[in-house]
């Protein structure tokens, strides 16, 4: 087959969505399907793809429901898209939030393939366009162009589901267990005999970083021997926090900033626990299969996102949103229970297994020939001289 793979955001930017589609890309690849990727990019030497990368449009920093979003929203990409389309004449275009103005929107309105959209959002309401009847007549209008709807969790398929009508298949995120598993090497300098708690993901105020600090200094004055190690990337609340890491003089607590893909596994691999505290917005959450595909003990916020991959008491303990006092007892329990650590650890390695992106992936292409309703021929969709089954 030949696919597309359409990305709204900055695809030299980190985020989740472009992880995902990276994935998929080079998935998809290996089974020997003709892939070409479709986004906006700021730096098209960073992407890396190759000819499989078309940009099309400049991305540009929009606030969205509490984070930053970085799409194009430009006017003039029409003639770009219906270029692009009629030269490569795909088989498959998934768009992944595929209302997201404008690249998206304006790729579902010209495509007449078969169109996929994945939806990944949960409690955003820029996704949808939703409170004036012109946009919302204009998702009715887009959405008829769907011949499959995605959503990544159980929360995400509720959400879009209250706003896009037509049905849902839960087909989740996944994580590469090759990259991330038990086998590597930890991160030099942290094995010093300091319990790590680690912390990843980017510094935004719905990430709950403030409320891991407040925990931190709580725990800080019986357990002299722990360390908080944040990984992310982030300045204007990097320097508040840090700001208050000397306020209370806190010691042991280190600011990575962002790190680099191949570095990632390293640092789960130091921690001893791996922490999640968002204060909600989540529809999955990918930082747990990371910790899980290294065999970590969990605690995390009890968000609808988080509560979708993982269980209390099972592979985490759940605590509510904002709660810096119930963050620091969970903690306090795993830091003196490493039996608990041990099962929960366990546990989490045997609940990834299915989240590994040649899962995944199988089961997104096996979606397509479901959706296509005889429009692909079963010679289109053979790899490597199988049918794409996921029995």
């Amino acid at each position: 087959m030949k696919i597309a793979l359409v990305s709204p955001y900055d695809f030299a930017h980190p985020g989740g969505v472009v992880s995902h589609i990276r994935a998929l890309d080079e998935e998809f690849t290996k089974l020997g399907h003709d892939v070409r990727v479709i986004a906006p990019a700021a730096r098209k030497n960073w992407v890396t793809l190759g000819e499989r990368f078309i940009p099309i449009g400049k991305p540009r920093s929009i606030p969205a429901s509490g984070s930053i979003s970085r799409i194009s929203i430009s006017l003039h990409l029409a003639p770009t898209i219906q270029k692009v389309l009629a030269r490569e004449r795909f088989d498959v275009v998934h768009l992944h939030e595929p209302f997201m103005p404008m690249l998206c929107s304006a790729v579902l309105r010209f495509s007449d393939g078969l169109n996929i959209g994945t939806f990944h959002a949960y409690a955003s309401r820029s996704v949808y366009w939703v409170g004036w009847p012109l946009t919302t007549l204009l998702l009715h209008r887009r959405n008829r162009k769907l011949a499959g709807h995605i959503a990544v969790s159980e929360p995400a398929k509720q959400y879009a589901s209250a706003h896009v009508r037509g049905e849902f298949t839960v087909i989740p995120n996944g994580v590469d267990l090759c990259h991330f598993n038990p086998q590597v090497l930890p991160m030099p300098g942290y094995d010093d005999g300091k319990i790590n708690i680690l912390f990843v993901g980017r510094l935004e105020r719905r990430k709950g970083v403030k409320y891991l600090l407040s925990a931190y200094a709580r725990l800080k004055k019986e357990y002299p021997n722990i360390r908080l190690i944040i990984v992310g990337p982030g300045v204007t609340l990097r320097k508040r926090y840090e700001w208050l890491v000397r306020f209370q003089h806190l010691k042991d607590v280190v600011f990575t900033g962002g790190v680099s893909y191949d570095e990632l596994p390293r640092y789960y691999q130091t921690a001893d626990i791996f922490c999640a505290p968002a204060t909600g917005k989540e529809s999955f959450g990918i930082v747990l299969l990371e910790a899980m595909a290294l065999g970590k003990p969990i605690v995390a916020s009890s968000n609808p996102g988080y509560a979708s991959v993982v269980k209390h008491e099972e592979q985490a303990l759940m605590v509510p949103p904002h709660s810096s006092v119930a963050l620091a007892e969970a903690l306090h329990r795993l830091i003196n229970d490493k039996a608990l650590c041990a099962r929960m650890g366990a546990c989490g390695l045997k609940t990834v297994q299915q989240y590994d992106w040649p899962v995944v992936a199988r089961r997104i292409l096996d979606y397509y020939v479901q959706a296509s309703d005889g429009r692909l021929s079963q010679e289109n969709c053979m790899v490597q001289g199988a049918y794409v089954s996921s029995d």
